[in-house]
């Protein structure tokens, strides 16, 4: 994700910066999608106008429709990890993106998943984290979405990591990941429950604050 968001920042800070309101309000009205305007995004994120328009730039860059169907954003995710299948992930980042479950991601989903991401609260953060595991939207994960996403994971990874990851890596991660989370061992993992013990975790609280200064 990280990949993703440095790349679409330092495509958008080559192009030339805008002239004016005029200038930002044309461009947003020559896509397919029109976004809502700079002001209600800056309200509803984390993000300065400037930054806004820096992050609009590179997002239509990359999709010129102003919108961004699932085969496309698979193909721009899977640039970044050459050596590993990250189409499955990619799928399950999708869906996360895609809160309105349109089948497509527009310009506010993207910035909105972002702001959190960047930006966000520990908590914010947290549940948006929870919410890409919970695959099925119950409001719990099961060992069943956890092996899922970390099969996914280590696919996108690829076979060329060092040390060379064992066959059982994925099922030993969940197994451990529900030793810590389960609190009552009820098979089930609850958005508390992976609230307090993420906190709890200093490198699951490390890892998260690894996109505060991308941007």
């Amino acid at each position: 994700m990280g990949a993703v968001v440095g790349t679409l920042t330092m495509q958008t800070k080559q192009r030339r910066p805008s002239r004016d309101k005029i200038d930002d309000d044309l461009e947003m009205t020559m896509v397919c999608h029109r976004p809502e305007g700079l002001e209600q995004l800056e309200a509803q994120t984390n993000f300065s106008k400037r930054e806004l328009q820096v992050l609009y730039r590179g997002f239509k860059n990359e999709c010129p429709s102003g919108v961004v169907n699932e085969d496309t954003f698979k193909q721009i995710y899977s640039q970044f990890f050459p050596h590993g299948d990250a189409s499955t992930y990619a799928h399950f980042l999708f869906n996360a993106f895609d809160s309105a479950h349109t089948g497509s991601i527009k310009f506010e989903d993207f910035v909105t998943a972002l702001s959190i991401l960047l930006r966000g609260s520990i908590t914010e953060k947290l549940q948006w984290t929870f919410n890409l595991y919970d695959i099925n939207r119950d409001g719990y994960i099961n060992k069943e979405e956890m092996t899922d996403i970390v099969k996914a994971i280590y696919d996108m990874m690829g076979k060329y990591t060092y040390p060379v990851l064992k066959t059982d890596a994925p099922k030993q991660h969940v197994d451990a990941f529900f030793q810590k989370m389960d609190k009552n061992r009820d098979g089930v993992v609850t958005l508390d429950e992976f609230i307090l013990s993420c906190q709890e975790d200093e490198n699951i609280m490390r890892s998260l604050q690894l996109f505060e200064n991308v941007i």
